[in-house]
Protein backbone atom coordinates (compact mmCIF):
# COMPACT_ATOMS: atom_id res chain seq x y z
CA UNK A 1 0.00 0.00 0.00
CA UNK A 2 2.99 2.51 0.41
CA UNK A 3 4.92 1.74 -2.18
CA UNK A 4 1.23 2.20 -4.51
CA UNK A 5 0.87 5.93 -2.44
CA UNK A 6 4.43 6.45 -3.34
CA UNK A 7 3.75 6.46 -6.77
CA UNK A 8 0.57 7.85 -6.46
CA UNK A 9 1.95 10.83 -4.72
CA UNK A 10 5.44 11.03 -7.22
CA UNK A 11 3.09 11.48 -9.92
CA UNK A 12 0.81 14.09 -8.25
CA UNK A 13 3.45 16.18 -7.25
CA UNK A 14 4.86 16.28 -10.63
CA UNK A 15 1.27 17.04 -12.03
CA UNK A 16 0.90 19.86 -9.13
CA UNK A 17 4.79 20.93 -10.61
CA UNK A 18 3.50 20.95 -13.76
CA UNK A 19 0.44 22.59 -13.76
CA UNK A 20 3.08 25.58 -12.15
CA UNK A 21 5.49 25.55 -15.07
CA UNK A 22 2.70 25.95 -17.14
CA UNK A 23 0.56 29.35 -15.25
CA UNK A 24 4.15 30.66 -15.70
CA UNK A 25 4.50 30.07 -19.34
CA UNK A 26 7.52 27.76 -19.48
CA UNK A 27 7.99 25.65 -22.48
CA UNK A 28 8.24 22.20 -22.31
CA UNK A 29 11.70 21.77 -20.94
CA UNK A 30 11.09 24.30 -17.92
CA UNK A 31 7.36 22.27 -17.12
CA UNK A 32 9.52 18.97 -16.76
CA UNK A 33 12.19 20.27 -14.81
CA UNK A 34 9.63 22.03 -12.59
CA UNK A 35 7.83 18.47 -12.72
CA UNK A 36 11.42 16.48 -11.45
CA UNK A 37 12.15 19.08 -8.59
CA UNK A 38 8.89 18.88 -6.89
CA UNK A 39 8.12 15.70 -7.30
CA UNK A 40 12.09 14.36 -6.49
CA UNK A 41 13.46 17.41 -4.61
CA UNK A 42 12.72 17.00 -1.23
CA UNK A 43 13.77 13.13 -1.20
CA UNK A 44 17.15 14.05 -3.06
CA UNK A 45 17.84 16.54 -0.56
CA UNK A 46 17.34 14.06 2.01
CA UNK A 47 19.49 11.19 0.90
CA UNK A 48 22.29 13.58 0.18
CA UNK A 49 22.01 15.01 4.12
CA UNK A 50 22.05 10.86 5.18
CA UNK A 51 25.21 10.24 3.16
CA UNK A 52 22.18 7.56 0.94
CA UNK A 53 23.90 7.74 -2.42
CA UNK A 54 23.34 7.62 -5.15
CA UNK A 55 20.06 9.37 -4.52
CA UNK A 56 17.09 6.98 -4.24
CA UNK A 57 15.68 8.25 -8.25
CA UNK A 58 19.21 6.42 -9.68
CA UNK A 59 18.46 3.09 -8.33
CA UNK A 60 14.81 3.57 -9.09
CA UNK A 61 15.02 5.32 -12.39
CA UNK A 62 11.48 4.48 -13.10
CA UNK A 63 10.36 7.12 -10.82
CA UNK A 64 11.62 9.60 -13.27
CA UNK A 65 9.29 8.15 -16.03
CA UNK A 66 6.64 8.39 -14.06
CA UNK A 67 7.58 12.06 -13.59
CA UNK A 68 7.87 13.05 -17.35
CA UNK A 69 4.41 11.40 -18.00
CA UNK A 70 2.91 12.89 -15.94
CA UNK A 71 4.53 16.15 -17.03
CA UNK A 72 4.14 15.50 -20.78
CA UNK A 73 0.49 14.67 -20.14
CA UNK A 74 -0.33 17.74 -17.69
CA UNK A 75 1.64 19.67 -20.47
CA UNK A 76 -0.51 18.34 -23.08
CA UNK A 77 -3.89 18.20 -21.55
CA UNK A 78 -4.25 21.10 -18.70
CA UNK A 79 -5.58 23.56 -21.32
CA UNK A 80 -8.58 20.90 -22.41
CA UNK A 81 -8.86 19.21 -18.99
CA UNK A 82 -10.22 21.11 -15.81
CA UNK A 83 -8.35 19.66 -12.68
CA UNK A 84 -10.74 20.74 -9.79
CA UNK A 85 -8.67 22.11 -6.81
CA UNK A 86 -10.44 20.17 -4.30
CA UNK A 87 -9.27 17.44 -5.80
CA UNK A 88 -5.51 18.76 -6.38
CA UNK A 89 -5.43 19.57 -2.75
CA UNK A 90 -6.82 16.43 -1.68
CA UNK A 91 -4.14 14.25 -3.67
CA UNK A 92 -1.47 16.85 -2.62
CA UNK A 93 -2.40 15.88 0.90
CA UNK A 94 -2.19 12.39 0.24
CA UNK A 95 1.41 13.09 -1.40
CA UNK A 96 2.22 14.65 1.61
CA UNK A 97 1.28 12.23 3.76
CA UNK A 98 2.98 9.77 2.57
CA UNK A 99 6.74 11.06 1.97
CA UNK A 100 6.30 12.58 5.22
CA UNK A 101 6.33 9.07 6.81
CA UNK A 102 8.60 7.75 4.60
CA UNK A 103 11.28 10.32 5.01
CA UNK A 104 11.06 10.24 8.56
CA UNK A 105 11.56 6.13 7.42
CA UNK A 106 14.40 6.66 5.53
CA UNK A 107 16.46 8.33 9.10
CA UNK A 108 14.87 6.17 11.68
CA UNK A 109 18.10 5.00 13.10
CA UNK A 110 18.90 8.52 13.34
CA UNK A 111 18.29 10.53 16.30
CA UNK A 112 14.28 11.02 16.58
CA UNK A 113 14.47 14.89 15.85
CA UNK A 114 16.59 14.32 12.85
CA UNK A 115 14.16 11.72 11.80
CA UNK A 116 11.16 14.48 12.30
CA UNK A 117 13.13 17.09 10.20
CA UNK A 118 13.55 14.31 7.68
CA UNK A 119 10.02 13.47 6.91
CA UNK A 120 8.65 17.57 6.81
CA UNK A 121 12.21 17.61 4.73
CA UNK A 122 10.89 14.85 2.43
CA UNK A 123 7.32 16.38 2.17
CA UNK A 124 8.06 19.76 1.35
CA UNK A 125 11.44 19.99 -0.02
CA UNK A 126 10.49 19.52 -3.60
CA UNK A 127 7.19 22.16 -3.72
CA UNK A 128 9.93 24.72 -2.24
CA UNK A 129 12.64 24.31 -4.59
CA UNK A 130 9.42 24.32 -7.49
CA UNK A 131 8.21 27.69 -6.00
CA UNK A 132 11.55 29.68 -5.95
CA UNK A 133 12.43 28.43 -9.33
CA UNK A 134 8.78 29.46 -10.32
CA UNK A 135 9.79 33.17 -8.74
CA UNK A 136 7.65 32.82 -5.81
CA UNK A 137 7.23 32.75 -1.95
CA UNK A 138 7.49 29.29 -0.92
CA UNK A 139 4.28 28.19 0.31
CA UNK A 140 5.93 26.65 3.55
CA UNK A 141 7.41 30.14 4.57
CA UNK A 142 4.23 31.51 4.40
CA UNK A 143 0.93 30.83 6.78
CA UNK A 144 -0.22 27.55 5.21
CA UNK A 145 -0.43 24.60 7.43
CA UNK A 146 1.86 22.48 5.47
CA UNK A 147 5.50 21.51 6.99
CA UNK A 148 3.42 21.56 10.14
CA UNK A 149 1.15 18.76 8.70
CA UNK A 150 4.30 16.62 7.58
CA UNK A 151 6.74 17.21 10.51
CA UNK A 152 3.20 16.30 13.18
CA UNK A 153 2.91 12.84 10.97
CA UNK A 154 6.73 12.25 10.90
CA UNK A 155 6.64 13.32 14.90
CA UNK A 156 3.81 10.45 14.79
CA UNK A 157 5.30 8.19 13.48
CA UNK A 158 8.55 7.99 14.82
CA UNK A 159 7.44 8.14 18.16
CA UNK A 160 5.08 4.86 17.55
CA UNK A 161 8.46 3.50 16.15
CA UNK A 162 10.10 4.11 19.51
CA UNK A 163 7.29 2.36 21.12
CA UNK A 164 7.57 -0.41 19.61
CA UNK A 165 4.40 -0.48 17.28
CA UNK A 166 4.74 -2.18 14.10
CA UNK A 167 6.48 -0.36 11.58
CA UNK A 168 3.22 -0.99 9.15
CA UNK A 169 1.18 0.74 11.42
CA UNK A 170 3.08 3.08 12.70
CA UNK A 171 3.49 4.61 9.00
CA UNK A 172 -0.32 4.14 8.65
CA UNK A 173 -1.13 6.43 11.72
CA UNK A 174 1.73 8.87 10.96
CA UNK A 175 0.62 9.63 7.37
CA UNK A 176 -2.96 9.03 8.45
CA UNK A 177 -1.98 12.16 11.20
CA UNK A 178 -0.82 14.57 8.26
CA UNK A 179 -3.41 13.89 6.16
CA UNK A 180 -5.77 14.91 8.74
CA UNK A 181 -3.81 17.87 9.91
CA UNK A 182 -3.66 18.64 6.26
CA UNK A 183 -7.08 18.35 5.39
CA UNK A 184 -8.65 20.22 8.42
CA UNK A 185 -6.35 23.40 7.89
CA UNK A 186 -7.80 23.28 4.33
CA UNK A 187 -11.25 23.02 5.15
CA UNK A 188 -11.19 25.20 8.40
CA UNK A 189 -8.68 27.56 6.79
CA UNK A 190 -6.14 27.58 10.23
CA UNK A 191 -3.16 29.30 9.84
CA UNK A 192 -0.12 29.82 11.70
CA UNK A 193 0.96 33.34 12.78
CA UNK A 194 2.49 35.76 10.93
CA UNK A 195 4.52 39.20 11.41
CA UNK A 196 2.25 42.09 11.18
Amino acid sequence: MLFILDIFGTAVFAITGSLVGKQKQMDLFGVLVIALVTALGGGTLRDILLGRLPVFWISQPEIIVICLVAGLFTFYTSEKLTYPRRTLLLSDAIGLATFSVIGAQTAIEYHPIIAIIMGGMTGTAGGMIRDLLSDEIPVILRRDIYATAAMTGASVFVLLHHGNVSTDLALFLGATVTLLVRLLAIRRRWNLPKTT
